[in-house]
Order: C-alpha cells, then structure tokens, then sequence
C-alpha cells in the first residue's frame, strides 16, 4: 500500500476516533463503561460479519491469520476497550484520548527493538515534537498527582497505549494473508468475549440506557468497524514512527471537538499541543 493511501487511511481514523470520544464521554451519562465497551465491540462484530456475509467473504480465519486476530482482538478491542472506557468515565474525554492514544512512547522503541525497523534521525525528532504536543494537551501541571484515583486513570490510559501497540507490532510481525477487513468480524468478537466476563464482574448493575443507544449505535455500527480497520491497516503499513506520531492526530481532534460539544476548555497550552503535534506528523511523513 502507498504511503499515500495509508496516510487517507490515517484521517479517516482520525475523524472517526477522534469523535467517538466525546460521544462516548456524553454517552456515560446513561450508560456504565464496560457495559458500553461491550456493547460496541459485540454491535461491530455483528455488523462486520453481516456485511462480509453479503458479500460471500464471511469465512473462519485460517491458520496464518489467527495470530494477528488474537493480539488485535485481545489487546486492541477488548483490554484497550476496558480499560479506557473505565477511565473515560473518570477524567476528561479530551484528556482519555490524548493518553490512551500517545502510542509513540511504545511504537517506535519497539519497532526497532522488535521488527528491527531503522528510524531516521527526521523522524525521531518528530517523535519528540508530537511528545511534546501530547504534552501541551495533557497538561499534566494541572492534574492533582497527590489523588490515588488520578495515578491510578493514567495509569490505566499508559497501559492502554501500551497493549494497543503491542496489537500492532503483532500484526506486522505476523501479517494476515487474508485482508484485514474480513477479519474484523473475529477480532471484535474476540472483544466482546473479553468485556462480557467484565461487564457481568464490575458492572452486575451496569447497562446501556435508553438516552445512550443512539451513541452506541453510531460507533458499534460506523465508528468502530471503520475506523478500527482504518486503524489497523494504516498501523500495518505505515512506518512505525509516522504511525506512532499520525495516531497522535486522534486525540488533537478529540480535544478539540470535546471542547465544543462538551465545553471542555481550551487554553494555550492545548493550541500550543495542537501545532506541534501537526508539525511532527508533516515532518515524520516527509522523513
């Protein structure tokens, strides 16, 4: 695929993602998290599998596809699900996005450690401008680090970015011969097996109400299976140091929306995050 075509790939995720997060976030108001976690991984999965089934391409994964369905679906959509709309309930949505997605802390370590990938020195310097602009959307100087409740969210957010690039280092490491797009029905059914169990554990008295079905709808059935085979294929294709730095793209858009839809502020710090995390990925594209 043409850096070209996965950079398309890249936006299109971006919007997607980017605005699920506060849809997500306004969603919680009737709806507990891993009950709606659960929800849009199982509506993806059964949306995918009707599709390919239209098409006569719903087919089981052979046996050198199932590697990358197992990481995809344990660590990207159901651990990644769990944990981040468990912290999406706690902090900001603006916020959740920035941590849960500042994935370039992990991918571009490990892809040099792991697929022994070469980074040129362009590109990690974009690594750190886009670090940076995470940074500035954080803001890490106005959060209370003396609240346990808080350590305990980003940590959970940090851990989140770290299974989703394991997710992915997996998938390049073990490239499915099948395209991923007949795939995602299994690996959001893996999801959905993974939060069921928690659902029923944490949330006994959990569910999605009424007020939320409409946002479950959008992003079982549109956000979620697009943009998370946009997601994967532009993490298979994409260098990993573009990838890492263009994913930081995701919760730019997130915050920026949030602070519209939801009026979550934006200060100089969030604009000042903004234009470099936009350098960084024009610059880690060009490297």
């Amino acid at each position: 695929m043409p850096m070209a075509s996965a950079l398309r790939l890249l936006i299109a995720a971006v919007f997607l993602f980017g605005g699920a997060w506060p849809i997500t976030k306004a969603a919680l108001a009737d709806a507990t998290p891993l009950w709606f976690g659960t929800g849009r991984a199982a509506l993806a999965a059964l949306v995918a599998a009707l599709v390919l089934a239209v098409l006569g391409r719903l087919r089981f994964p052979a046996a050198e596809d199932r590697p990358a369905v197992f990481f995809l679906g344990l660590f990207q959509l159901g651990a990644f699900f769990a944990l981040t709309h468990l912290a999406v309930a706690m902090v900001p949505a603006g916020r959740t996005a920035v941590l849960s997605n500042v994935v370039t802390y992990w991918l571009i370590p490990l892809s040099v450690l792991v697929l022994g990938e070469k980074v040129s020195a362009q590109r990690w310097l974009a690594a750190a401008l886009g670090l940076a602009g995470a940074a500035g959307l954080i803001g890490p100087w106005a959060v209370d680090w003396s609240d346990n409740d808080v350590l305990i969210v980003h940590f959970l957010l940090v851990l989140a970015g770290l299974l989703w690039t394991i997710a992915i280092i997996a998938s390049r490491k073990w490239p499915p011969r099948t395209p991923m797009l007949d795939l995602l029905p299994w690996c959001f059914g893996i999801g959905a097996l993974v939060l069921t169990p928690m659902a029923l554990i944490m949330e006994p008295e959990g569910g999605v109400g009424p007020a939320s079905w409409p946002h479950l709808l959008y992003i079982g059935l549109i956000a979620a299976p697009i943009g998370t085979w946009c997601v994967i294929e532009a993490g298979r294709k994409l260098p990993g140091a573009v990838a890492s730095v263009g994913f930081l793209m995701v919760p730019a858009f997130g915050v920026v929306l949030s602070a519209i839809w939801l009026g979550e502020p934006i200060g100089w710090d969030v604009i000042l995050g903004g234009i470099l995390i936009v350098a960084s990925v024009v610059m880690a594209a060009l490297g």
